[in-house]
């Protein structure tokens, strides 16, 4: 008997070809300090042809961004003042190397925790701005995170201010168990306050907004916008489908989805945002 089966002799020699004959097409690795794939359309795309927005040139898709970068984009020059630094994240669980997962975001975004919160104008509009940033433990929603959108609300309403709010999450933070779930209701609170005070409430939702972050605060804007084809929804597309015992449609969860089904009101490109935030914050008495 030979060294190799004739399925091994036959994988050796066809190395793109399978057993069935069908061509397995071998995406090339492509040099992560020079090119970008893009998730959506699997396109290698040279880095500087992406552009500060870094949208795909090839199928418009809107890569995720940091929130130094949302800034850049967003808001008026010069104008952010960044609000509420300082909070310490805690450890309630002793959770295995949570303090050692915090220290390595911390030092990769520049940032104290997964969102960015302050003061800016957009479009000559004063506003109170949140700005979720998933580089940082997937943007996950944890003590300070609640913390900080609360403390946002609670100026907003204190000031007289509209609040725009960029989402971007993967959900509640596991590590710090039900102090992260009870955050959905304390920012819902604040929320609540600053709409009995006829103040306006912006969400735009960014890739990916899941978990607690759509079950709450994310989902309750006055207007909720959305850039293309980002992830939105509550529960994984896979428990969904176990659970239902149903095939969901491809684009189940997709922006372009939920604004069918009425759970967005618009989607909007991103170099788009700018203009339609400023005009939206001048309709409803943003500006002073």
């Amino acid at each position: 008997m030979g060294l190799f089966s004739r399925k091994e002799k036959y994988i050796r020699l066809n190395p793109n070809r399978s057993v069935k004959g069908k061509v397995d097409r071998e995406l090339p690795e492509v040099p992560d300090a020079l090119f970008a794939k893009c998730p959506a359309c699997k396109a290698a795309i040279y880095r500087k042809d992406l552009g500060l927005a870094k949208i795909c040139p090839a199928c418009s898709y809107n890569f995720r961004i940091s929130a130094q970068e949302r800034l850049m984009l967003t808001v008026d020059e010069g104008s952010f003042e960044e609000l509420f630094t300082g909070f310490e994240t805690t450890d309630p669980l002793t959770f295995p190397y949570y303090q050692e997962k915090l220290a390595a975001a911390k030092a990769q975004t520049g940032l104290d925790e997964a969102v960015l919160t302050g003061r800016a104008k957009i479009g000559g509009q004063e506003t109170a701005l949140a700005i979720m940033d998933s580089n940082f433990i997937m943007a996950s929603m944890g003590s300070v995170v609640g913390e900080k959108i609360t403390c946002l609300f609670e100026f907003a309403t204190q000031e007289k201010l509209p609040v725009v709010l960029f989402t971007a999450s993967g959900g509640a933070r596991m590590q710090e168990g039900i102090l992260s779930l009870m955050q959905m209701a304390k920012i819902s609170a604040a929320v609540k306050r600053h709409s009995n005070a006829g103040l306006f409430y912006l969400t735009i939702l960014t890739d990916p907004t899941t978990g607690g972050v759509t079950a709450s605060f994310a989902m309750e804007g006055d207007i909720i916008l959305a850039e293309p084809q980002a992830l939105i929804g509550f529960a994984g597309r896979r428990v969904i489908e176990a659970t239902v015992r149903e095939t969901l449609p491809d684009d189940f969860q997709k922006a372009e989805f939920l604004q069918e089904h009425g759970f967005v009101d618009a989607i909007v490109e991103r170099m788009d945002l700018p203009t339609r935030i400023g005009r939206l914050l001048h309709i409803h008495g943003g500006g002073n």
